[in-house]
C-alpha cells in the first residue's frame, strides 16, 4: 500500500469505529480505532506532504479510543492515550478534558484539577469543561466530608479508650485506699516497667 492508500484505509476504519461508538458498541469501536492506527503508525514513514494529515488522524484515533476506554471503565489506558495526544498537542482541550475525567475516576483529583485548569485557559467558555470543574468541586467536597468523618470516628474512639482507662484507674484508686490519682498512675507505670524488663542473667525461663 502506498501512503494515500494507508491514509484512506485509516479513515475508513475510523468511520466504522464512529458508527459502532454511536451504537454503544464501545469495545468493537475501540478495536476499529486501533486498526485505523495501524495504518498510520509512527513506525511507518510518510512523505512530508502527508505528515500533517497523518498526525491529525493519529490524534483523532487516540482521542476516540480514549473515549471508548472511559465508557469501558479502563481509566488508566484512557490516561495513557490522552497523554499521547498531549505530547503532540499540549493544549488539546479534548485530551485534557478526557484525561481529567479519567483522573477523577481514579481519585487523582489534583491531576484532574490541573488538566481542567489548563483546558479552561485554552477555552474559557467551554461548557463541558466547566461542568466537569463543577463536578470536581462536588467530588472534593464529598472527599473532604468523608475524611472529616473518619477523623471524627478516630478521635471518638481515642476519647472512649481514654475514658475507659481513666475509669479503671479510679477503681484501682478505691482499692488502694483512695490514694491520689497521680500516685495510682505512677504505680501502674511502675508495674508496666517491671513486667517489661528482661529476665536477669542466670535465671531460667520456662521454654515449654
Amino acid at each position: 500500500m502506498n501512503d494515500q492508500e494507508k491514509i484512506e484505509a485509516c479513515k475508513r476504519k475510523k468511520v466504522e469505529g464512529n458508527l459502532l461508538f454511536k451504537n454503544g458498541k464501545y469495545r468493537r469501536a475501540g478495536k476499529k480505532y486501533d486498526k485505523a492506527l495501524d495504518f498510520v503508525s509512527g513506525d511507518i514513514p510518510f512523505g512530508d506532504d502527508d505528515l500533517k494529515l497523518v498526525e491529525s488522524l493519529r490524534v483523532s484515533c487516540w482521542l476516540n479510543t480514549a473515549a471508548c476506554c472511559l465508557k469501558l471503565l479502563d481509566f488508566h489506558r484512557a490516561v495513557n492515550l490522552c497523554s499521547k495526544v498531549l505530547d503532540v498537542e499540549s493544549s488539546n482541550v479534548k485530551a485534557l478534558y478526557r484525561r481529567a475525567q479519567a483522573y477523577m475516576e481514579t481519585a487523582d483529583l489534583h491531576l484532574a484539577e490541573l488538566d481542567i485548569k489548563k483546558a479552561l485557559e485554552t477555552e474559557p467558555q467551554n461548557r463541558e469543561v466547566k461542568l466537569l470543574q463543577k463536578s470536581l468541586k462536588q467530588l472534593r467536597a464529598e472527599s473532604n466530608k468523608s475524611d472529616a468523618q473518619i477523623y471524627t470516628t478516630m478521635f471518638s474512639r481515642m476519647t472512649k479508650d481514654g475514658s475507659t482507662a481513666t475509669k479503671r484507674l479510679k477503681i484501682d484508686n478505691v482499692e488502694n485506699n483512695n490514694k491520689p490519682l497521680e500516685e495510682v498512675i505512677a504505680m501502674e507505670l511502675e508495674k508496666t516497667a517491671v513486667s517489661s524488663q528482661p529476665p536477669e542473667e542466670g535465671v531460667a525461663v520456662d521454654s515449654s
